[in-house]
């Protein structure tokens, strides 16, 4: 399937140019110029990843992106040339997946994006020994046939271990990549967020979700197995 990309970019002639390489690379893309018509997109679909410029003329990308992270599972790529340690660090607290400096070469541009991708591809549905776990309703359906939904930083949490499989993610990491560091939270948040993911699951015996001594958790199953 054709990934969905929302690029956010008040600049015509870099939005253009970078729309038409986006597309080149077989991608879906929609443009928006502003945080409101970044809010429409955003509420009208689910996107594979935001590309988002820090400073926009109604607002701030770090406040939408702010607001994606609260709300989706959508990855989010920085594109911005606010590039100082202090900007970087800003983006990365909130969660970003990626912090791209301007001016960039459009190579480095289209791998950034496409490594994104990548490591963040997680099939929206997939089943797990009798569960249907659905990362696009947020839900997941017990082997009893029960649906229960799960809190958006849950479900980041667990699609961040599916995506990781079959190698363990540190609590470091998962606190890094799915709160941000501007939450201020402990590891606790992470294990307390496990134990809420294994009862969705009905997996009180770790069989999906395995604790790794020392580390933090893996999921079981490779890519695929079902």
């Amino acid at each position: 399937m054709m990934a969905r990309i929302l690029l956010v970019e008040d600049e015509p002639s870099l939005g253009r140019t970078l729309c038409e390489r986006l597309q080149k690379e077989k991608y879906e893309v929609t443009w928006a110029q502003t945080v409101a018509a970044a809010d429409a997109a955003l509420a009208s679909s689910r996107w594979d990843i935001a590309i988002v410029d820090v400073k926009l003329p109604d607002g701030s990308g770090f406040g939408l992106a702010r607001q994606i992270k609260r709300s989706s599972l959508t990855p989010v790529m920085f594109m911005t040339a606010l590039n100082s340690a202090e900007n970087r660090l800003e983006g990365f607290e909130i969660g970003a997946d990626e912090y791209l400096p301007k001016p960039f070469h459009l190579k480095e541009f289209i791998l950034r994006v496409r490594h994104v991708l990548t490591t963040q591809r997680v099939p929206e549905v997939l089943h797990a020994r009798g569960r249907q776990i659905d990362l696009a309703a947020l839900s997941v359906v017990g082997s009893d046939g029960v649906r229960v939904f799960l809190q958006v930083r849950d479900a980041r949490v667990l699609k961040l271990l599916i995506a990781s499989a079959p190698s363990a993610v540190d609590r470091s990491e998962i606190l890094d990549r799915v709160w941000g560091r501007d939450q201020y939270p402990t590891t606790r948040a992470v294990d307390n967020a496990i134990v809420r993911i294994r009862q969705a699951l009905q997996d009180d015996s770790g069989e999906l979700i395995r604790s790794v001594r020392g580390i933090g958790y893996q999921w079981t199953l490779e890519p695929g197995e079902s």
